[in-house]
């Protein structure tokens, strides 16, 4: 396979995917949500979250899979805890919803816990914890997903891999931010390499059979391998428990999966959880703190060729800028399904913004 990419424009492959959207039946407000979302985890380097996810989106909403305009139900059953329904929605446009509604009440209480039900997959969970940093919010953001891992011991799928996401603000651009599959991999790492053709490392994933296998398709009919053994699978057990069981969505193997040609309704639950730091502390000064304990990690001595010792959320930082800057980068089986999706909604795909490497 060729490895061959072509770069593009973030603000182009942005418009594009919210022009799509609204070709789709998506409101624009919303359209331009969704939008932001992929090109966002793109632009940070989580490529299996970005517009490499746009034809499933499409397909499944021209099926009727999942809502295009849907009547997003709010309820605030405490003082702090919102309950939110999705309507079968898109996860980006649910999730941001339901975020800027439980930034509201933690504003006002100084936290709030948001359960939501009737989802869909909603790109990485970072977006959301970026959207409380900015302001100064601190969170804690957990989705599930289709059943991806095993229970320990088990050679079958079973729980999701159900991501773990904190963002805390530090008053710089580069909030410290975790964003992690209890899985040793997301599985939409998996999905991107068997799109390209290519193998996965070894100790990402086991076959049907319950064998190691670096066969990207082997492993999505089998399952991914829990992030440090039988931690990893209890991690996703309390995650499909705050997601799914509390919120009233599907859980475990209930959840469906949006790859898959035969599924329904996926119903995907989201659990965030919000702080005002100002109720604290002076945002100042947590912020201080914040810059202090940073730099006292980083000034820790280094193993031997290590260059820098970076917090959670630099890279992520960095990577935005230089692609911000220089591009987005496709690989040309991605570049192939936005353009046949553009042609198939008359939407004009952006030129390319330069020549990849291997052609210079």
């Amino acid at each position: 396979m060729s490895e061959r990419t072509m770069t593009y424009a973030a603000a182009e492959l942005r418009r594009f995917c919210r022009f799509v959207f609204e070709r789709l039946g998506v409101n624009r407000e919303d359209a331009s949500v969704a939008a932001d979302v992929l090109i966002r985890a793109d632009l940070e380097g989580t490529d299996s979250h970005g517009i490499s996810r746009l034809p499933i989106y499409a397909k499944r909403m021209k099926e009727g899979r999942i809502h295009a305009n849907p009547a997003i139900a709010m309820k605030k059953t405490g003082e702090s805890v919102l309950l939110v329904d999705g309507d079968n929605g898109l996860g980006p446009i649910v999730s941001v919803h339901a975020c800027r509604q439980g930034m509201s009440i933690a504003k006002e209480t100084g936290a709030a816990a948001v359960a939501v039900r009737g989802s869909n997959h909603f790109g990485a969970a970072s977006y959301y914890c970026q959207m409380a940093c900015d302001q100064g919010l601190a969170a804690m953001v957990f989705t599930n997903s289709p059943p991806g891992i095993p229970p320990w011991g088990g050679a079958r799928a079973f729980f999701g891999t159900n991501p773990i996401a904190f963002g805390f603000p530090t008053g710089t651009e580069a909030p410290v931010m975790i964003d992690m599959s209890t899985s040793v991999v997301a599985r939409g790492k998996i999905i991107l390499a068997a799109k390209q053709g290519q193998p996965i490392p070894k100790g990402w994933a086991i076959n049907a059979r319950g064998e190691e296998t670096e066969d990207p398709e082997e492993a999505l009919a089998g399952a991914v391998l829990p992030v440090g053994g039988a931690k990893g699978c209890a991690l996703s057990l309390a995650v499909e428990v705050l997601t799914g069981v509390l919120s009233g969505a599907a859980f475990g193997p209930h959840v469906q999966n949006l790859y898959n040609e035969d599924g329904g309704q996926a119903n995907v639950g989201h659990f965030f959880l919000l702080l005002d730091v100002e109720k604290f502390m002076p945002l100042e000064r947590f912020t201080h703190l914040m810059s202090v304990l940073l730099q006292e990690m980083k000034a820790v001595p280094r193993m031997p060729g290590v260059k820098e010792i970076l917090f959670p959320g630099e890279r992520r930082a960095k990577e935005r800028a230089e692609r911000v800057s220089k591009g987005i980068r496709l690989p040309p089986e991605v570049e192939k399904e936005l353009a046949a999706l553009g042609k198939e909604l008359k939407v004009t795909f952006p030129k390319k913004l330069l020549l990849s490497r291997d052609q210079l």
